[in-house]
């Protein structure tokens, strides 16, 4: 999801989003745990899209 996109959502859709991102990073961290993930940079991109979204909550809480 774009920054930009994330920006323009209030704080209840965001943490819907991050609940989202933490259910994907937790399946993919067990699919890569079962050698069943190919792409391994999903696991990068997930998290740093986490993080975003935490940052955004952040600031909008400020």
């Amino acid at each position: 999801m774009n920054v930009k996109e994330l920006r323009k959502q209030d704080i209840l859709a965001l943490n819907d989003t991050l609940m989202d991102l933490l259910k994907k990073h937790f399946e993919l961290r067990m699919q890569h745990k079962s050698a069943q993930l190919d792409d391994a940079s999903k696991l990068r991109k997930v998290k740093r899209s986490i993080a975003q979204v935490k940052t955004i909550i952040k600031e909008k809480q400020a």
